[in-house]
């Protein structure tokens, strides 16, 4: 049995504004998609989709997993997450091999912005 990865999900009361955000974040286009829920990329596609399925509750807490995003300069990445609707959550971690900086979409999912040097 061969076993791949197909996708990330993430929860959404506002499916169309973070799937907005994220498909501008990452330039990825909208794929066939179920009514209701929004897909980036397709099932076929080199890189697993990211599905946006609607939900009716707020998340409470931090979620145990995220994504990481690198970027080639760390402020302009920060800037234009800001300027998507996301923020930056002011948590920074420098390291010999990069820098690290917590970022949230506009419904609070955490992810980080990776610069590696």
């Amino acid at each position: 049995m061969g076993n791949r990865w197909v996708g990330v999900t993430i929860d959404c009361i506002d499916v169309e504004r973070v799937a907005d955000f994220w498909s501008t974040l990452l330039d990825r286009e909208r794929g066939p998609s179920e009514p209701g829920w929004v897909y980036l990329g397709s099932a076929g596609d080199q890189l697993p989709r990211l599905v946006f399925q609607p939900v009716t509750e707020p998340n409470h807490g931090k979620v145990r997993i995220h994504l990481d995003i690198a970027v080639d300069d760390i402020e302009e990445g920060i800037a234009q997450v800001i300027a998507l609707g996301g923020r930056f959550t002011s948590e920074r971690h420098d390291y010999d091999a990069g820098v690290v900086v917590v970022m949230a979409d506009p419904e609070d999912h955490e992810f980080c912005l990776v610069q590696y040097y």
